[in-house]
Formats: C-alpha cells, structure tokens, sequence
C-alpha cells in the first residue's frame, strides 16, 4: 500500500509514513506493513493500519483532559485544503488511516510506562534486580505485576534497537521541566487506559508514549496505546511466571520462530492463516477495548 500522495515526503518508518501538509502541519498515513525482530514483512496484514488509526484516535478523545494531542483530524474531507485534487482512489486507500497533525518538536527520548514485568526489563531484572538500573523488589516473577507503574525512558535510535536510560539520563537529553512533565503525562494516561482496559479483560503490561512541543506546550503526539506501542494482555491468560500471549504479531511472531530463519533480511513469506490470525487480532483489541465496531471505521470494507 503506496497511495500517491502529492504532498512532500518527510519520513518513512516500518510502519509510517509522513508528509508536510503545510501550515505547520502534518500528515501521517498508517500502512499495513508489519515487522517482526526489526524485519519489515513482506505481506501486509489487511487492516492494520486502520487499527492502529481508529485505536489512537480513540485514546486521542480519553485523555484530552489530562494532556494536549498533536492530532487535528482523522477524516479525509479534512485534507482537501492540503491535497488538492487527488484521485478517488487515493482517498478510498487513504480512507481510515490518515492523521492530520500539528508538527511538533518531538522530544529525543521514548516514554515507556510499565505496569508489568516483561521483555527488556525482565531480562535486566533477571540479571542483576534492577530495572533501567534501579533497584527493584526481590521477589519478582516474570510478568509481575509491579506495586506501581515506573517510568522507563529510553533514547531513540535511527538504526538499531533504543537503548534504556535511568530518569537522570532523561533529564540531561531534555531538561528538569520537560521530563518531569512528560513523566506525570505518561504516567496519568497509563493508569487511564490500564483501568479502562482492565475492566474489558485486557491487561497494558506496557506502553510507550512519544512526546513533542507545539508553541511551547507538551503535546502527546504519534501512536498511543496501540497493540504497536503497548503490550496487551488477555486478562484470562496471565499469571506470574510466565508471559501471556499478545494482542498483535504474535501470530507472525509464533510463526517465524518455527523457521530456520536468521532474523535477518530477507524475510520468509508469511502463510495466509498467519496473515489473517494477525489481522483478527488487531482488530478483537480495538473492538474489545474501545466497545466500537471496527467495520464502522472509514474504510473498512471498501
């Protein structure tokens, strides 16, 4: 999915791409693309990029009264000023997965809130019973629920993985100010939408959030607590010892595993079934958290 879009061209990540759409704003079109062990599939998973949209946008409305949001619109009737006149087909693709945006300067550090023991930080905890080297309880099993949510930044990386840093770390990339603001935000919207999953059976072990500046304001900016950014749980299938299957690529995730693959690329073709299982999946986190309908969703089924 490469709809012709007559707009600049910022940026592409694995899963986004970015134009400038004038005005001191920006427009970031959601693809179907997947990765897995930092390998950009071949296969897109239908839908994906929908999901991902509708998933933010919904927390975009929950937390508008704990922070500002870059976000501007979702609807495509909202970008005629910037695109001019595009072919029917282009907004029929870009249908459900466009954000339009206020540009911000995005902050250079990632905030990573979590709730559970799990991934990176349980592999740290195992190792030497820190977590982003702070000291942590000693009875600790994997996927344990922590007594309270920490803040664990890390750096962003233009290749590679990010790496982990301490809160003071955080404080010398962006200041005293800025790092406290951006830790009370990601932390409040954390606790909201951990509740608010808890009581629809989903467990956030974690999540990652961004954060830029608009005017000198702290907006949260990208995606915000999508199966992409976030750890989700089924609430039926946890328990300390041993982590839970996810609500996003474990199909593909489980899939790769079972191949003599070297996780690196070029990537194996994905089967159907695991395309489909994955897709499914995405879509039963949006419905089951939000209460909505994905088939409701601007594009979706056109």
């Amino acid at each position: 999915m490469s709809p012709q879009i007559p707009l600049p061209h910022l940026h592409s990540g694995k899963v986004r791409d970015v134009y400038d759409a004038g005005d001191d704003r920006l427009l970031m079109v959601t693809s179907d693309r997947i990765s897995a062990f930092d390998v950009i599939m071949d296969e897109p998973i239908a839908d994906k990029g929908r999901v991902l949209t509708a998933m933010t946008a919904f927390w975009f409305e929950q937390f508008a009264d704990q922070v500002d949001g870059h976000l501007i619109s979702t609807d495509t009737a909202d970008l005629d000023g910037a695109l001019g006149d595009v072919a029917d087909e282009v907004l029929a693709e870009l249908a459900g997965r466009t954000m339009l945006c206020h540009r911000a300067e995005m902050l250079p550090i990632e905030c990573i809130v979590r709730g559970y023991i799990t991934g990176s930080a349980w592999k740290e905890y195992r190792a030497s019973g820190t977590m982003h080297g702070a000291p942590m309880p000693d009875d600790l099993l994997e996927a344990s629920q922590l007594p309270e949510p920490v803040f664990t930044p890390s750096t962003k990386a233009d290749e590679g993985h990010d790496i982990n840093i301490s809160y003071a770390e955080a404080v010398d990339l962006v200041g005293t100010e800025v790092a406290e603001a951006a830790r009370e935000a990601s932390i409040a919207c954390y606790l909201r939408g951990a509740e608010w999953a808890a009581e629809r059976g989903i467990i956030i072990a974690d999540t990652k959030f961004e954060f830029g500046m608009v005017d000198g304001r702290l907006v949260l900016a990208d995606e915000v607590l999508t199966p992409d950014s976030s750890r989700f749980w089924p609430a039926e299938a946890w328990a300390p010892g041993a982590t839970p299957p996810s609500f996003d690529k474990q199909p593909v995730r489980d899939h790769l595993d079972g191949l003599d693959w070297d996780k690196q690329p070029p990537p194996p073709p994905l089967p159907d079934e695991v395309i489909s299982a994955t897709s499914s999946r995405y879509v039963e986190a949006y419905e089951r958290i939000t209460g909505r309908s994905f088939a409701d969703w601007p594009g979706v089924g056109g």
